[in-house]
């Protein structure tokens, strides 16, 4: 899937720009990694890291909203990712597009979004 492919998936559920730290699991060898993510929707999330997984990894992504009653935890594959190394990407683009594939997850997820959205004043939806 294009990078562009991703976003138009991703942009079919409301965005947020967010401060989450989110952790993962590579599904088929165990790695592990923390970031921050800066964007989250119902169909995916941005990941600010360094160190990107390669396009087509398998993951698990476990997330918590502020204030939310529990954690989040959603299967999903990197789209895309941006290395340091990436010609004309500024230190704010570097990262991985992660698309979820769990429908159920990303059902309760998007729930939780709208409520989140609803009292947050500094979350911003795109």
């Amino acid at each position: 899937m294009s990078r562009a492919s991703a976003l138009r998936e991703q942009r079919r559920y409301r965005r947020l720009t967010v401060r989450l730290d989110v952790s993962w699991r590579v599904e088929n060898d165990g790695r592990v990694g923390a970031a921050l993510a800066t964007t989250l929707g119902a169909g995916g999330l941005f990941i600010a890291t360094e160190s990107p997984l390669a396009p087509g990894t398998q993951l698990r992504v476990r997330l918590r909203l502020p204030g939310g009653h529990g954690d989040h935890e959603l299967a999903g594959r990197v789209v895309w990712a941006n290395a340091p190394s990436t010609p004309g990407v500024p230190p704010s683009g570097r990262g991985m597009g992660i698309s979820f594939s769990d429908r159920n997850a990303q059902a309760r997820l998007a729930h939780d979004l709208e409520r989140y959205a609803a009292t947050e004043p500094t979350g911003q939806s795109h």
